[in-house]
């Protein structure tokens, strides 16, 4: 925390700091044990009438107000990572895109609007990069007539937790009443350790995935539309393993988009009854060898926070987080749970 020269602790930020990286302590408690101080550390998204609003790394909201505040200060952005690639929030956000692209889309600005029948959030949600080029309510208006029209509910994909993300428009959003209903986590990592972590033998790559794979993918709604998304980005291979019940039985999927220096990994899906025995990880080592046969050096992915066995195989292969990503549902509109996220691992 901040300390003065006479090694007293102050506070010195101001309603002029909303939209840097900040770091408080509070008055949280006082009692007979003394008092409690809680820190808190994150992007100054609001400082209205006595309160402020820090959105943390994972897109928390947190409260605080000034009369508890002890002490604060600026703190610059994250310190890049140590190991593995390094990379700007825009430049994933750019290839995540186009590993994963819409059937029909739309510039707002720098809002690229994304539609793909309702197959996937992704797919289907708005993906602000800039500025949209109107005021915000405007934008939020012309978003939501476009989703509308066909026959969708508009979404906007976000992102907090590293420089350039967009703290500040998820607060924004939540004061409109947009609903943050999905919340995840871009890892990224060296591709060299992924392709080392099993031999990837009896997996077998192909451009296009067949029914067989389509099978044990198991989405609803994996129409004509959903086979164009899951087919679009620049280099696309899709691994099966096959399964002991005979001709077109699958134990394990897997789909990388290889598009420069980085590899994705994404629907990788394992036969309940054939979990636990390494499958998932040989099909990504064999996606892997192939993406490093490409040129690719680095990889990313996304992983839900509650994946705990994920985040365990991820991590012991050198990966770690570089953000959290959330959608945006507009007030008023029906959840759409036939929406599911791609999976990484189980």
């Amino acid at each position: 925390m901040e300390i003065s020269a006479a090694g007293r602790l102050e506070v010195r930020i101001t309603t002029a700091d909303v939209g840097k990286r900040v770091s408080v302590r509070r008055l949280s408690e006082a009692g007979a044990g003394g008092e409690k101080f809680t820190d808190t550390v994150g992007v100054l998204t609001s400082w209205t009438d006595g309160v402020l609003l820090i959105t943390r790394k994972g897109g928390e909201s947190v409260r605080v107000a000034e009369s508890a505040l002890i002490a604060g200060k600026v703190v610059p952005p994250a310190p890049a990572r140590r190991r593995g690639p390094a990379a700007s929030y825009e430049e994933l956000a750019r290839v995540a895109a186009r590993a994963w692209r819409p059937v029909e889309s739309e510039w707002l600005g720098e809002w690229e609007l994304r539609a793909a029948g309702g197959f996937t959030r992704r797919a289907n949600s708005v993906l602000p990069l800039g500025d949209p080029g109107l005021p915000l309510d405007e934008a939020l208006t012309a978003v939501r007539r476009w989703y509308g029209a066909r026959g969708l509910p508009a979404y906007v994909q976000t992102a907090t937790g590293a420089a350039g993300t967009q703290e500040l428009l998820c607060a924004e959003l939540e004061r409109r009443g947009w609903v943050r209903e999905v919340t995840a986590e871009v890892w990224t990592g060296g591709l060299a350790p992924v392709a080392d972590l099993a031999e990837g033998t009896g997996v077998l790559l192909s451009r296009e995935a067949d029914d067989a794979w389509l099978a044990r993918y198991g989405r609803r709604g994996v129409s004509g539309v959903a086979l164009r998304v899951l087919g679009s980005g620049p280099s696309v291979w899709f691994a099966t393993v096959p399964g002991a019940d005979g001709p077109g039985s699958v134990a394990a999927i897997g789909r990388c988009v290889v598009d420069g220096r980085w590899a994705s990994f994404a629907a990788v899906e394992v036969d309940p009854a054939r979990r636990r025995r390494g499958l998932a990880t040989a099909v990504l080592a064999a996606l892997a060898r192939r993406a490093l046969d490409e040129g690719a050096s680095a990889a990313w992915l996304q992983v839900e926070t509650d994946n705990a066995g994920a985040r365990a195989l991820y991590a012991g292969a050198g990966f770690a987080a570089h953000h959290a990503y959330h959608h945006y549902r507009e007030p008023g509109a029906a959840g759409a749970d036939r929406w599911p996220t791609t999976s990484t691992a189980r």
